[in-house]
């Protein structure tokens, strides 16, 4: 069945095949060209950028509050709960079995719906242990999600545009959460909404979406054919070190940060969401001239200048516990701190100049694991020190800033195959 019907189909075979109403079909790159710019890759990759923060960043955004005003939670046990929502990001390894089965783009979609639903009935569970297995849920979503969706990024992604790209799809996300957050302010006492109401609204929208897209878009092929086995290259050693080590200070600032700003400060959801509003329209401002700022200068000075200012900021956090400093700059470093972490696309296109082509799902895969070793153990261990020491959490940060400012001095200002770091760009190593 053709759409529109040509005179000499034997002279367009290309575009026949994907005018074809089927399921599933695959397109390569090249042939995707000629499709409308919605339903190209870089389309796909946009859109399922609007619509996973919209799940999670809701969750985010209400969980402190919810766990603590409804199922009264504390330090530790706040602690568990992101240590168990990190446990399906170390096990993102197990994305490399799933793609020998399954195709990259309909794992990534599945597992977004596997997010939204998760997160559509978070409230219907408010206790320790409900709250527990529907966070894992969810989170085995979000970690396969971003697995996939990272892997995907830099097969679509020309490299020479890669940075800039990435910094327009990550505003493109934070547009969405804007719109999100928005909307909790606007409507969360006005209406007197409960957790039920905006959970629903939030993972119900993500997962329509995540289905709609598993309909609209055809396959699309990459060039370069993924490798579907564990890999583990030395030479990739100081890309896993950096993955590493952005995991586990992650860990610290994404646990505790927010839920200081409750616990400590008394925040309600309407104040968390406007600080995370004001958050986002910085970040969609930043993100697109950050990502540009790394092409210009390379992804070495990004990283060194991200890292000496969460040096800075994590030691300043810790002021407000050992010298009463207040309010103010705590909301001011929040804010500092996410711009700060966007820099962080820099560690994915640092890989993408020093990869072999068809390492880059499994390695991944790979990587996201080696992010989420210390996630795994950080949030619950550090719980029990927040109960006593909460200053000193923020403290060990800044400590881990540093080690990961001495990784980023040894990335080459230009990275690629043979030259990983400095030492190998004025000796290149013999090829493995």
């Amino acid at each position: 069945m053709r759409f529109f019907p040509s005179p000499a189909p034997e002279k367009r075979p290309n575009r026949d095949r994907m005018s074809q109403n089927r399921l599933f079909r695959t397109v390569s790159l090249d042939e995707a060209k000629a499709l409308p710019r919605w339903r190209q890759p870089i389309g796909l990759l946009f859109v399922m950028a609007l619509a996973m923060p919209i799940a999670f960043s809701t969750w985010s955004a209400l969980l402190n509050n919810f766990v603590i005003e409804v199922a009264q939670f504390d330090g530790s046990d706040i602690g568990w709960l992101h240590t168990i929502r990190e446990i399906p990001g170390f096990l993102a390894i197990g994305v490399i079995l799933l793609i020998m089965v399954i195709r990259e783009q309909v794992l990534g979609l599945i597992s977004l719906t596997l997010l939204g639903v998760a997160t559509a009935v978070t409230a219907q569970f408010p206790t320790f242990g409900g709250i527990m297995v529907i966070t894992l849920l969810s989170s085995i979503g979000f970690h396969y999600y971003e697995t996939v969706n990272q892997s995907l990024q830099l097969q679509w992604l020309d490299r020479k545009r890669a940075p800039q790209t990435l910094g327009w799809i990550m505003a493109a996300g934070s547009g969405a959460t804007l719109v999100a957050y928005a909307l909790i302010i606007l409507t969360w006492r006005a209406y007197d909404l409960s957790f039920s109401v905006v959970y629903w609204s939030a993972g119900g929208f993500t997962a329509a979406v995540a289905l709609f897209c598993l309909v609209a878009y055809p396959q699309f092929e990459a060039p370069n054919p993924q490798r579907k086995t564990f890999v583990l290259r030395r030479r990739y050693w100081l890309y896993y070190a950096l993955q590493f080590m952005a995991g586990a200070r992650r860990q610290i600032f994404t646990v505790f940060a927010g839920f200081m700003m409750v616990e400590h400060f008394g925040f309600d959801v309407h104040d968390i969401a406007g600080l995370f509003m004001v958050t986002l329209v910085l970040n969609m401002i930043c993100a697109p001239l950050l990502g540009r700022l790394v092409t210009v200068f390379g992804e070495r000075a990004a990283l060194v200048f991200e890292y000496v200012g969460l040096i800075t900021v994590f030691l300043l956090y810790a002021g407000i516990y050992y010298f009463g400093w207040g309010v103010t700059l705590a909301l001011i470093l929040y804010v500092v701190d996410h711009l700060f972490f966007s820099l962080a696309l820099a560690i994915k296109t640092y890989f993408h100049k020093i990869a072999d082509p068809g390492d880059i799902a499994p390695t991944a895969a790979v990587a996201f694991t080696i992010n989420h070793i210390a996630a795994v153990v950080l949030p619950a261990a550090l719980g029990y020190l927040w109960l006593v020491y909460p200053g000193s959490v923020f403290l060990l940060a800044a400590g881990m800033a540093v080690v990961s400012l001495v990784l980023a001095l040894l990335v080459p200002r230009h990275p690629q195959p043979g030259g990983e770091t400095v030492i190998q760009a004025a000796m290149p190593a013999p090829a493995e």
